[in-house]
Parts: structure tokens; sequence; C-alpha cells
């Protein structure tokens, strides 16, 4: 009466099972895309700028054999030296409000009196001019010393350093060094709202944090259009050098979250719960790996189509098992 179910012994009902395990993974992936979509929406940050250096930047520079995009190592060059005025930049489309400003770099060489200085800056890309934020690994009587620098739109400027100091407001943690030949990811953020500015630097490789400290703004910071590196303003000695490579650039800025208004009903009188809105909130965003790429999980689109494939090919086993 069922002739086909007749053969369903042996060989052929192990291959059944397998047709069967191929259509519950099918399933499976289709079921699981939703979830990874969700993951891939990042709604609590917008992207000012960023590049990974996997492609040439065009940053401007003066001095293009100097400052420069490896394509071999996919990371920017760069080679500070006092009194020349050299520089490298981008333009960032940053008016005023918090940001995060996130990149990896490795430091190749820093003489003493030199250092390398990487941050956000008006026009003049002038450490001593405001606006200007800028992070800097320095090499001074101190040792190599982790720096985050400041200078208001109103002409303040401010510092601190990771060398421990007694005086008010300083950093008073032991002294932290940064090395020569070793990746580190630096985080600079500035909360608009409590007016604070803040540096800090983890290992990239164990990702422990070695430096942390803040500023106090006093004012609101804005005018900062673009990110920038080199030795403007710097009228030391010439013949010392900072250099080395910069990874995984990126800038930005909050997208504040908004609670929904609920109105209660009451009788009598109708009152209304007035409409809260939450507080901006920087978050850090990790940045693409460096020097190797992060493994990512797959697209949507990819397990859709392996979804479907798979079921295609159970079709076809099954249409010939039938013939």
């Amino acid at each position: 009466m069922y002739p086909y179910f007749k053969e369903i012994t042996g060989e052929n009902y192990m291959k059944i099972q397998q047709y069967f395990m191929y259509l519950i993974i099918a399933v499976f992936l289709l079921a699981f895309i939703p979830s990874l979509q969700a993951l891939s929406d990042d709604n609590t940050v917008k992207v000012i700028y960023q590049t990974s250096f996997t492609s040439d930047p065009h940053w401007t520079t003066n001095n293009p054999s100097t400052n420069y995009w490896d394509p071999n190592k996919g990371m920017y060059h760069f080679f500070n030296e006092p009194s020349t005025g050299g520089y490298a930049y981008t333009l960032v489309d940053y008016e005023r409000g918090s940001f995060a400003f996130e990149y990896d770099v490795i430091l190749t060489r820093v003489d003493n009196g030199a250092m390398f200085r990487f941050g956000l800056s008006g026009s003049e890309m002038d450490p001593s001019k405001g606006p200007n934020v800028l992070s800097m690994f320095t090499n001074t009587k101190n040792g190599q010393i982790l720096t985050l620098h400041l200078v208001t739109t109103g002409s303040k400027l401010m510092e601190v350093s990771s060398q421990t100091s007694n005086e008010p407001g300083a950093y008073s943690g032991p002294t932290v060094k940064y090395e020569i030949n070793k990746t580190y990811h630096v985080t600079v953020n500035y909360d608009d709202d409590h007016k604070t500015l803040s540096m800090k630097v983890k290992d990239w490789i164990t990702g422990r944090e070695i430096w942390s400290y803040y500023l106090n703004t006093v004012e609101n910071l804005n005018g900062m259009n673009r990110i920038y590196t080199g030795s403007k303003g710097d009228y030391g000695m010439m013949g010392i050098y900072a250099e080395g490579y910069i990874d995984n650039v990126r800038l930005t800025e909050p997208v504040a979250a908004t609670i929904t208004s609920t109105e209660v009903t009451r009788v009598p009188p109708i009152t209304t719960i007035p409409t809260k809105t939450a507080t901006p909130k920087l978050t850090t965003v990790v940045p693409t790996s460096y020097p190797t790429n992060t493994p990512s999980s797959p697209s949507p689109g990819v397990l859709a189509i392996a979804a479907l494939g798979i079921i295609g090919v159970c079709g076809v086993l099954a249409g010939k098992k039938k013939n």
C-alpha cells in the first residue's frame, strides 16, 4: 500500500535522518537572523569619522615623505620633528557637544625632548592656541610620560600627565610610563554636560588599563573641525624625532535616548505625567582590532542564503530518492 516506506531500512533510514538534520539547521539559521540583526544595530552613538586604514584615507600633509599611509601595514606613518612645522590632518564634521575620540598607536621611536601629539583642533593645529584637545606621548626629564592637553575656546591652557604630583587637582597616583614598540589603545572622552575631559590608555594586547585621568574644562568646547598630528607650535631643538604608526581612528558623538511620555487619567482631575528625557551618555565604542582584523558574526544576508541553500539541497536529494 505504501511502497516508498518499505524502503526505509538500513542505509536509506540513515540518509533520511541526515536530510532531517539539514532541515533543522536551515530552520535554525532563518530563526536566528533577527537576533543577529539586532546585535549589529548600534543606536547609542553617531560616527563622525572613522578609518581603519585598509585604504588610503587621503589625509592632508605638508610632508608626504614622512607622514603617509602605509599600504603594506594598513596603518598611517607619522614622523614628528620640532621646529619643522610638519602636520597631517583630516577635516571632520564636528562643531560642539560631547564626543569620544579613539585610536591605536605604536611608537617606534621617541627621542629625548620629542613628543607625539594626536587629537582635535581648529584650523591653527597649534597646541598653544585654542581650541585644542591632544593626547600626547612625551619624552622628558621625567621619562616617557602620557599627557592630556587642553586649550579651551577661551584660550585657557590645562594639562595633566601620568607623572605623580602633589599639586592640587593634579594626578597623584603612581607614575606611569609607556614603552616603545608596544601598541596602545587611547580614548579621549569629552562630556559637554559636566564639562569634563578624560584620557584613558590601555595595553592593546592585554586590554589592561595603564592610566586614566581627567580635566575640568570649566567651559564648553567647540570649534574643533579636524583630527591632526604634527609639530606645529613646537620650537624645540631639531634633529630629534617621534615616529610610529596610527591605526583605527574613530570619532563619535552620543545619541540622546528619550523616554516616551506617559499620561495617567484620573476623574477628577486629568493629570499628565511630564515627558522625561534621559541625559545623554558617552558610550565608548570598541574600534577594529589591530594589527589583525577581529572575527565578526556572519551577516543576516549570508545566513539567509546559507539556509535557503540547505533547504534546496534537501529538496534535490529527496527528489532523487523518489526517482
